[in-house]
């Protein structure tokens, strides 16, 4: 005779086994390896600008300035810039060497001007101007350069990230709807087909930079030796015939993909730079329809199979690709290797939380810093006006959230959120196997995922003081507070404690 379970005993299966299910899920993974980095740079970065006196020194000009009014600042703007584009004409005249005094007395009249120009807006255009010139005259000069130099590197990160920091500040102060989504740089010749889109010539072949709007996108653009302001790569095809453009691009959870232009930039953009190889490299003048070639040997390998993305960051990995890869190794199977200065991650406490969250490899090719390969000339950047602040706080809680990973901060998440990742890494595994995506990439386990989670729900705490106090500030002060004030704000609130709200919400984000 076969005894059916009691009603008692069936009431406390169903108690104990998703009890049982719970604490299975919530035994922690083994912990990642221990990143093994030079230790001579415990506290001290490749780069730092260390120039806080200088920021607010300038931020006090400005709130002179601003009480003199742009009347009584015609005549010193009209120096300074005048000054600033007879240097950019030397500069251009001759070969100079990265460490030409030139270079330093541009840097400066850049900086100088700025609060001029955050007072006399309609004088904007000029400035970007100068700005812009600054940097295809810079990029140019750059092309007889050793970039794989340090000191080299330093200086064309001062002058491009430098010049692109002053500009966006002078923006944010625009009251009068002055400053410019779309800056037209160098209209670089090409000879593959293209089709034009808000206002921009785009090639087959061109390299397309961008910011996107997530929490670990402004851990990808800060989050390296050299801060930048780009988290994604991608590469565009135009199609001979019908001039339609493709967008072949890495993303995490789906890996390699093909999106149509208007796809790419449906999707959240706060900035887009658009690269484009110069018409005279060797590889070019032999060939000119290069890039097109590259493009479409992206494009068929994107189609022909799927290629998962490359948490690891490991560029002896073929079988899958993070954003870099898309274009690095499709120029690269025709002799023209990009990101000639190799990115690199070296302050351990940032390494540390990236190998939390599933990086091993940390020396990389960096989006933000393939502005800087003199073998790409910068056709067009794009800003987008409503956004770019947040832009700018994103950058500085991140930084501040990494000045807290140097000093032995932990990126923990709750043991209760684990179940949750776990399931969350099952559906998506069920996904790929099915040839879709899910919310965790297939190179992710569930404790990266957690720990990504866990960037993003604090991320999302200290952003929401920050703004809150940046509200204050314009309030009392009468202007945007400037990039070092904000740093301070989220400063001040790096250790926020992250209530389970605030999980669950950005966990639901990212599903």
């Amino acid at each position: 005779m076969r005894l059916s379970p009691s009603p008692r005993a069936r009431r406390m299966t169903a108690l104990v086994a998703p009890a049982l299910a719970l604490v299975v899920l919530s035994i922690p993974s083994s912990r990642p390896p221990v990143v093994l980095l030079d230790s001579r740079r415990d506290t001290i970065p490749v780069f730092s600008w260390s120039k806080d006196s200088l920021w607010f020194a300038l931020e006090r000009e400005y709130r002179e300035f601003r009480a003199l009014g742009c009347g009584g600042l015609t005549a010193r703007v009209d120096a300074a810039l005048g000054a600033g584009n007879r240097m950019i004409g030397a500069i251009g005249s001759q070969r100079q060497s990265p460490a030409a005094p030139v270079f330093d007395s541009l840097l400066d009249d850049t900086f100088q001007v700025a609060p001029m120009i955050a007072v006399c807006q309609q004088r904007l255009p000029d400035y970007v101007r100068l700005v812009t010139r600054t940097r295809s005259a810079v990029k140019r000069q750059s092309e007889h350069w050793d970039v794989t130099d340090l000191n080299t590197r330093i200086r064309m990160y001062t002058l491009l990230f430098g010049g692109r920091a002053a500009l966006e500040e002078v923006m944010l102060q625009d009251s009068i709807d002055a400053r410019p989504e779309l800056v037209l740089e160098d209209d670089e010749p090409s000879r593959t087909p293209f089709t034009r889109i808000l206002g921009v010539t785009i090639h087959s072949g061109d390299i397309l930079v961008s910011r996107g709007g997530a929490q670990v996108s402004a851990l990808i653009a800060v989050g390296n030796d050299f801060q930048g302001n780009f988290s994604h790569v991608a590469l565009v095809y135009v199609d001979q015939k019908t001039s339609l453009a493709s967008v072949i691009e890495s993303r995490p959870k789906s890996g390699v993909a093909v999106h149509g232009l208007e796809d790419y930039l449906a999707d959240v953009k706060l900035r887009v730079m658009v690269l484009r190889l110069r018409a005279d490299l060797p590889a070019l003048v032999a060939d000119p329809m290069l890039p097109h070639k590259a493009a479409d040997l992206a494009l068929a390998a994107a189609r022909r199979r799927r290629i998962p993305y490359n948490v690891r960051m490991d560029l002896d990995d073929s079988t899958r690709m993070y954003c870099s890869e898309v274009p690095s190794s499709a120029y690269g199977r025709f002799g023209v290797h990009l990101w000639m200065g190799m990115s690199t991650i070296s302050l351990p406490g940032v390494a540390s939380w990236l190998t939390a969250m599933g990086v091993r490899h940390f020396a990389t090719e960096e989006p933000s810093d393939l502005e800087y390969d003199p073998q790409v000339r910068v056709v067009a950047e794009w800003r987008d006006r409503e956004t770019l602040f947040m832009d700018h706080v994103d950058n500085v809680v991140t930084e501040a959230m990494l000045r807290g990973a140097q000093h032995g901060a932990r990126l923990e998440y709750p043991w209760y959120m684990l179940p949750l990742g776990r399931l969350a890494k099952g559906y998506s595994s069920l996904r790929n196997w099915a040839g879709s995506s899910g919310p965790v990439p297939d190179d992710m386990n569930a404790d990266a995922a957690m720990h990504v989670l866990s960037f993003d729900a604090k991320h999302t705490a200290i952003k929401r003081r920050v703004l809150a106090q940046a509200d204050r500030f314009k309030r009392e002060q009468g202007y945007v507070a400037p990039e070092w004030d904000l740093l301070q704000f989220a400063e001040q609130d790096s250790a926020a404690a992250v209530n389970m709200a605030t999980y669950l919400a950005t966990l639901r984000e990212q599903l």
